[in-house]
């Protein structure tokens, strides 16, 4: 008898988890940027790896693990896997999403002067940098027009001279033949403010560049919901 019920309450689910579906696609499909919330964002994506199940206990676990639906999209896959329920081909819908985000924004900034489309480029990098768990640096290598030669990631950890050596920096933007340079990094705790070994190996990188004909646009730091641009505040 409680067998009978079971396959009873499993056959009651599948119309409901349908309809829930249904009306979740009709809301995405007729909505705004709002039109859902963010479990029920990542309730949608994991359809894909869950044909029929109930996938909203699993999205809540997720923002309760990480933080933000920006942090769950950018997690790693063995991070993910660590959730109860979440399998591969749930990391690899979340996964396309993610990547989906970081080609359209830099989409908005390849061949195009990254100057004169200031917001774009910080769209991409805040949508690169802003979520990660470690500090990451990168230096992207401008031609004469301020177009994008290269985004190189130096690495990752503390930005001081034991990990971004200004003579590198300058070496490679002359092999690139780049004309200019903005130096990148991003702040884990959220905090953009500028430390004082940022400070001190922006201006090396910035003398050996007056030296070498490479200029020093600025350097960006990244935190969460904003950003810090040393130039602006005329530390360059």
């Amino acid at each position: 008898m409680a067998q009978v019920d079971d396959e009873f309450a499993r056959s009651a689910q599948v119309p409901a988890a349908a309809g829930h579906r249904e009306r979740l696609r009709k809301r995405l499909l007729s909505g705004g940027a709002e039109a859902l919330a963010d479990y029920e964002v990542l309730e949608y994506l994991l359809f894909a790896a869950n044909r029929r199940g109930d996938t909203k206990p699993l999205a809540k676990a997720l923002l309760a693990r990480f933080g933000s639906l920006a942090r769950v999209l950018e997690a790693e896959p063995a991070a993910l896997a660590r959730t109860p329920g979440m399998g591969e081909a749930g990391a690899a819908a979340l996964k396309a999403v993610a990547l989906a985000a970081r080609r359209m924004a830099r989409s908005e900034v390849v061949d195009r002067p990254v100057i004169a489309n200031w917001h774009a480029l910080i769209d991409y990098l805040s949508t690169d940098m802003a979520h990660l768990t470690v500090e990451r640096v990168r230096v992207l290598y401008l031609d004469t027009k301020n177009r994008l030669v290269q985004d190189h990631h130096v690495g990752d950890g503390s930005i001081d001279e034991a990990s971004i050596h200004p003579r590198e920096v300058i070496r490679r933007g002359l092999d690139l033949g780049a004309a200019a340079l903005i130096l990148v990094h991003n702040h884990p705790s959220g905090n953009p403010e500028p430390s004082r070994a940022d400070i001190a190996v922006t201006l090396k990188i910035a003398e050996a560049g007056r030296l070498l004909g490479i200029a020093v646009h600025d350097h960006v730091i990244i935190g969460q919901g904003r950003y810090v641009s040393l130039k602006a505040k005329g530390l360059i």
